[in-house]
């Protein structure tokens, strides 16, 4: 996936954590900002056979 670094605003590294079946990863406080992201909220994680990943905010009732 190419990416133009003029359209970046911010790129952050988070940890996931994996205890037995929970898996965690902490959403980047630029991030949560950002969006105005609270507890509840969902998110979509979106990959592409080449390896890339893109992860988007869900909003409303959209499933």
């Amino acid at each position: 996936m190419k990416i133009d670094l003029d359209d970046v605003e911010a790129i952050q590294e988070t940890a996931l954590t994996i205890r037995g079946s929970r898996r965690r990863t902490t959403v980047p406080k630029i991030v949560v900002e950002k969006f105005g992201l609270k507890d509840g909220d969902r998110i979509r994680w979106i990959i592409f056979k080449d390896g890339g990943i893109i992860i988007t905010r869900v909003k409303g009732r959209e499933i």
